[in-house]
């Protein structure tokens, strides 16, 4: 009798951080998701915000969520067609870069797609995201900010005084322009004015179907195209080819 690739051991000594325990025991959950629920999804995640991603938890407490470690992730589900534990679930794998994470559930495509897309909750921007809007404070009095803070003001940039214990903007300030790239000292200044540029939503990406091994792109990520419809489109000219022949 063949021997399950369930049954590889899978070594986890590359890294320590969390312990072998952990690893292994997060290795086993992964592989009873795979068991339990029809769907497969990954999402990639950005801003995450702690307690919106209780909240989306609570409501799909009847799924899984895995967030982060993407290399043991990789290693659960198999990293190569020889490797997978199931078929195409190293397509899967490959998918885990970066701020991602794997959805296990029983719903329908349709119904986690609306769900998902529904949920998109504004954050404040880090460095590094764009400037969805132009943000220019005029010259004047900065009575927002405390005495304490203008020493700060002035590191972030901002030509600042303090006027009879308050701030003061000696000149006209553009913070950012809109489609611009923030830096550091800008996303700064953006969090103190309590700005909120950016998003935090889980964005499901690709989806694997345990019944029948499909694995298809949901979005337009990086330009990909659905691999099987790709796949199925080459099929169908080598048979007009075959065909004209």
């Amino acid at each position: 009798m063949p021997k399950s690739k369930r049954d590889k051991k899978i070594s986890l000594t590359q890294t320590r951080k969390k312990g072998l325990d952990f690893k292994q025991n997060l290795v086993e959950e992964i592989r009873k998701c795979i068991d339990l629920y029809a769907r497969v999804f990954v999402f990639s995640s950005q801003h995450i915000k702690t307690n919106k991603l209780k909240e989306i938890r609570n409501e799909w407490n009847h799924s899984r969520f895995f967030l982060g470690k993407n290399k043991v992730m990789a290693l659960a589900l198999g990293r190569t067609p020889e490797e997978e534990i199931q078929e195409n679930l190293h397509k899967v794998s490959q998918r885990l870069v970066g701020q991602c994470g794997l959805l296990f559930t029983n719903a329908s495509k349709d119904e986690v797609m609306e769900y998902f897309e529904n949920r998109r909750y504004p954050v404040q921007p880090h460095a590094g995201d764009v400037a969805s809007e132009t943000v220019e404070l005029k010259k004047g009095l900065l009575p927002q900010f405390s005495h304490a803070i203008e020493p700060h003001l002035r590191k972030l940039g901002m030509p600042t005084r303090l006027e009879r214990g308050v701030p003061e903007l000696m000149q006209d300030f553009i913070v950012c322009e809109e489609g611009r790239q923030l830096i550091p000292a800008q996303a700064s200044i953006l969090k103190l004015l309590g700005k909120e540029m950016a998003y935090f939503q889980l964005q499901m990406e690709w989806c694997w179907n345990r019944l029948d091994g499909k694995f298809e792109c949901l979005q337009d990520v990086n330009g990909k195209e659905n691999e099987d419809e790709k796949d199925e489109e080459l099929k169908e000219e080598e048979e007009d080819d075959e065909e004209e022949e």
